[in-house]
């Protein structure tokens, strides 16, 4: 099978080309040579089955950070049939440098020429046949986001695919050398086919930014637009979930039971109790996980988010992280598993260190869910966006507080660099195939993770058969007896204690216990835990997890990413002492108040 490999910049259109190109149809994989995951897809061109690999965007190939590291590695040990390089068209005379240096690898490369559509806005003409003939190479412009162009792009790779790849030089020339001669190169290019107008036009960006970016207006711009996108997601994605929870519940007494009926009662109660209320329920949030991911598509494709990461650096470096930083808390707030990788793009390994200790506090999308099901069970429709937005809240105040009190031990002077795109309104289709691709990575943690995890709640709830279900003589009932002492002063029962313990495999299971441990599902779990749980402890077992351990994955991911079992350890340890104190003073305090 041929290989395509995708290069280029930050910021340059890459991921939304791979998509665009893939279909979403991607998959994770670990490649030889190198120690990370690389997003690929397989596509058919011509009469060829090409496999597509998204590479991590860097600045030079020669430089230190950790993705450019894999680039090279990748690039060494994997030599790609072709080389899909991708450059920024509004950034021409800052991106060619990346296309030189690769060039003198030797390889087989097709030059693709992004966002044409906001090169012609700025005035900067491309010549980009006579680009092709000075290079010696294909050139295309074209516009990721809009499609214009991808045909005529795909046909070229499509045709240099024909021809096997040169292979990498084994002896290039010195540094010195090279830098004297990409100059040169860039010079003539540069110079001969394309047109950059002496001041690029003032335009919507930097009117935007005058407000956005405001000393004082900016930081509070910045907290409003997120306390809407969590109105938002409550707002309309509430009504959706107790909507499918219902049909869920109206499918089971309908079809699915009536269906079972010849089975032995265990098995019935395993099936219907145990797998299917289980991922019933964490199914109910489909429309909340894509709903989210919507409006994040909105804020990470419009360029907002480098503003906020501006917005934040000062407040960050006294914190002993910079804007970036905050960009991967952002990040996390969909997965900390690409959060956590993220911090590759950092060359100190302090810092790299001191982000992924604060990445896992970000609320993620797992945890979203349970947040979302609790509060719409204990809390009014006009309270319920203010919790949500209050345990935000709590998230960056955790990260803020870690960072504070291990700065000294993961000190970094690496100065802050950061691009600031254009801004830009992302694509129906972009912002569908986001939150397909989250579904999809759902839909796949369901069949594993959480059906695994809901048949192992149900026989602890039902073992031995003789006990009552979810009683104190099961094995739940024993597990809760014991860890209570450690529970019982932040308010968290034995029930509760059960679902944790299963979210630390992955936090969407959380809800799905509950519907084993309880033998509910949708609006019947919710009053149950209603009749059960004033919202002092209903809150208080939000903060624990929100903050005590990531999931499985994530914890996997900050090992490989740290290289490091006893910083993986203390992260744990760290995480869960914090979590339980957290909710200590809050409940206690509640509870001395009188409430």
């Amino acid at each position: 099978m041929k290989r395509v490999a995708l290069l280029g910049m930050p910021n340059t259109g890459k991921s939304t080309l791979f998509n665009r190109m893939t279909g979403g149809a991607a998959r994770v994989g670990n490649w030889p040579g190198i120690t990370v995951e690389l997003l690929s897809g397989k596509i058919l061109l011509g009469s060829d089955m090409v496999e597509v690999i998204d590479l991590p965007g860097i600045y030079d190939l020669h430089g230190f950070s950790d993705d450019e590291q894999v680039v090279r590695h990748f690039l060494h040990d994997n030599v790609p049939d072709l080389s899909l390089v991708i450059l920024n068209a509004t950034q021409i005379e800052r991106q060619m440098s990346l296309l030189l240096q690769l060039k003198q690898l030797n390889m087989n490369i097709v030059v693709l020429l992004n966002m044409s559509d906001e090169a012609k806005k700025y005035g900067i003409s491309i010549d980009s046949k006579k680009m092709s003939e000075l290079l010696e190479m294909p050139v295309l412009q074209l516009s990721g986001k809009y499609g214009t162009g991808y045909q005529a792009a795909l046909q070229a790779v499509t045709r240099a695919l024909r021809y096997p790849t040169p292979g990498m030089a084994e002896n290039l020339r010195s540094q010195l050398e090279q830098d004297e001669h990409i100059e040169t190169e860039m010079a003539r290019v540069l110079k001969h086919a394309v047109q950059i107008p002496a001041r690029l036009p003032s335009n919507l960006t930097e009117k935007l930014d005058g407000v956005m970016l405001h000393p004082w207006l900016g930081l509070p711009i910045f907290f409003g637009i997120m306390y809407l996108l969590f109105q938002g997601i409550f707002f309309f994605g509430q009504p959706l979930q107790t909507g499918i929870a219902d049909l869920l519940t109206w499918l089971r007494e309908t079809a699915i039971a009536p269906s079972l009926s010849g089975l032995p009662p265990v098995l019935q109660g395993l099936l219907l109790d145990g797998i299917y209320n289980g991922v019933a329920t964490v199914a109910a949030f489909v429309p909340i996980i894509v709903l989210f991911f919507l409006l994040m598509a909105i804020v990470e494709d419009s360029g907002y988010l480098s503003r906020a990461a501006f917005l934040m650096d000062a407040l960050m470096a006294r914190m002993g992280l910079d804007g970036r930083g905050f960009v991967m808390l952002l990040m996390g707030f969909g997965c900390n598993v690409p959060a956590l990788m993220g911090t590759r793009v950092m060359r100190s390994r302090s810092m790299r260190l001191l982000t992924m200790l604060v990445i896992p506090f970000s609320l993620c999308s797992a945890r979203l869910q349970v947040f979302v099901f609790i509060t719409a069970a204990l809390f009014s429709a006009k309270a319920a966006p203010l919790v949500l937005f209050s345990l935000y809240m709590f998230s960056f105040a955790a990260a803020i507080l870690t960072a504070l009190l291990f700065k000294g031990q993961f000190a970094n002077s690496e100065p802050f660099v950061l691009e600031l795109p254009p801004y830009r309104f992302p694509t129906a289709r972009q912002m569908m195939l986001r939150g397909w691709l989250e579904v999809s990575q759902f839909l796949r943690r369901a069949s594993t993770f959480i059906i695994a995890g809901v048949v192992l709640v149900w026989l602890l709830t039902h073992l031995p058969f003789s006990a009552v279900p979810a009683g104190p003589d099961t094995l739940s009932g024993m597990i809760g007896s014991l860890l209570h002492p450690f529970f019982a002063p932040i308010g968290i029962n034995e029930q509760l204690t059960i679902a944790l313990i299963f979210g630390f495999v992955a936090k969407e299971i959380v809800i799905g216990s509950l519907a084993v441990i309880y033998g509910l599902t949708g609006s019947s779990l919710g009053s149950a835990l209603a009749q059960q749980l004033d919202w002092v402890q209903a809150y208080s077992f939000m903060l624990f997890t929100l903050i005590y351990t990531p999931c499985l994955s994530a914890i996997a991911t900050l090992k490989s990413e740290s290289k490091s079992n006893s910083f993986t350890l203390f992260a744990i340890g760290w995480s869960l002492a914090l979590a339980w104190l957290v909710s200590f003073i809050f409940y206690q305090c509640a509870r001395a108040l009188g409430y």
